[in-house]
């Protein structure tokens, strides 16, 4: 037997092709994937294939029969990834110095279940690196335009998606806003003025523009600096909301109040997670018109990308009504990608779907949503429209760092 894999280092948003040889004809074998966080959590995935006429399984061109997802996805050993311990999030933090070792294991029967009688009968271990140079997230050469990663009620510095941009091109910087070093612990007001330094300090020249991803209570954040910074020309909200919620927005003279939650409206799952989809107040409300985002005044472009089963807010409706108050007021500089069964947490391809997880400022644990075959085109769609959009409206000649 045989298991090949290629390339076995690549970029976590790389594509690898996996094939067995070696096979009885139309013999049934398992693939297997393992991977241990940095924390010592183990996520797991596992499928069931048949080989064919010539005794090789090539996942680029067989259908998984069954286990954690089923038909013909190449890279579906990675984003089926499950925590053995429920709601844990797979969450690279030290994206420069280490990658994640992935074990694929190969069976030559269905195996359903771990036993140390029953041993693979070929193993390959998999790098999947964040990061290709030391300089932290600035590309090999430049110039190239300067991007803002915001993430959402998480806190603290997240780095893996700023990492991975760097690679194909982009300096990134990931901007923490609480919950680390010496910000506040809690996130009970946003300065829009902390933002827009760390814009100037982006910029090369006055007339350059800089982009921002952002997710969650980022994206946010993410629209309010593309109505009010002008130095921001592309911006990408996903799964945000178009008006301030819960948390006062300050920038210079000016205060935003915001929607208050309803947090009588939250749901709880089956799994004992809870839903905040319906908590949030409704922005067309007469009463909350002051808390809405001026989406028409931004300068530059938006992006929204959105999953229609996000199960954390609203999302879509949240986008539609931003991308209409745009068309009301003769702005065309919106696109909105809506991505049918996709949870929350769209992250970059081959990233294993996030149900729910723990989060620190909660004590039970949150629901993200999403159905996991959907949510895997979603992030790889998406990702692809990401880099188009940043290159499309942050050209070298306007945004140099």
């Amino acid at each position: 037997f045989a298991l090949i894999v290629t390339p076995e280092k690549a970029l976590a948003d790389e594509p690898l092709c996996i094939r067995a040889t070696g096979l009885n004809p139309f013999q049934m074998v398992t693939f297997k994937a393992s991977l241990m966080d940095e924390k010592g959590k183990l996520f797991q995935s596992q499928a069931f294939y048949k080989a064919d006429e010539t005794g090789n399984v090539d996942l680029e061109q067989a259908a998984a029969l069954g286990g954690d997802y089923v038909g013909i996805h190449p890279m579906g050993l990675f984003w089926s990834l499950k925590p053995v311990n429920s709601f844990r999030r797979l969450l690279k933090q030290d994206v420069m110095n280490s990658p994640f070792y992935i074990q694929l294991d190969l069976y030559d029967s269905f195996l359903l279940e771990d036993s140390p009688e029953v041993q693979p009968k070929a193993s390959q271990m998999i790098e999947r690196w964040f990061s290709v140079r030391g300089a932290f997230f600035l590309p090999p050469e430049g110039p190239f335009p300067g991007v803002i990663d915001l993430f959402g009620g998480v806190g603290g510095l997240v780095e893996f998606r700023a990492s991975l941009l760097a690679s194909h091109g982009f300096g990134v910087l990931a901007l923490a806003y609480f919950a680390y070093e010496d910000l506040p612990s809690c996130l009970l007001e946003i300065d829009l003025e902390y933002f827009e330094e760390a814009a100037n300090m982006l910029m090369h020249h006055p007339k350059s523009g800089i982009g921002v991803i952002s997710v969650c209570k980022g994206a946010e954040i993410g629209l309010a600096m593309a109505v009010y910074l002008e130095q921001v020309t592309a911006t990408i909200c996903i799964n945000g909301t178009n008006a301030f919620h819960d948390t006062q927005c300050k920038y210079r003279d000016m205060v935003i109040n915001p929607i208050p939650h309803q947090k009588e409206y939250t749901q709880i799952h089956v799994s004992g997670a809870i839903s905040f989809r319906h908590i949030k107040g409704d922005p067309r409300a007469e009463v909350n018109q002051q808390s809405v985002l001026r989406v028409e005044e931004a300068q530059g472009h938006i992006l929204f990308i959105v999953g229609e089963k996000d199960e954390c807010l609203n999302s879509k409706a949240y986008a539609e009504q931003a991308m209409e108050q745009m068309r009301r007021h003769g702005r065309s500089n919106g696109t909105l990608l809506s991505y049918p069964g996709a949870g929350h947490l769209i992250e970059p391809p081959y990233s294993p779907l996030c149900f729910a997880s723990w989060n620190p400022f909660i004590s039970r644990p949150l629901l993200w949503g999403g159905d996991i075959g959907c949510h895997a085109v979603a992030q790889e769609h998406s990702w692809r429209e990401i880099q188009k959009f940043l290159r499309r409206h942050l050209t070298p000649s306007r945004s140099k760092l």
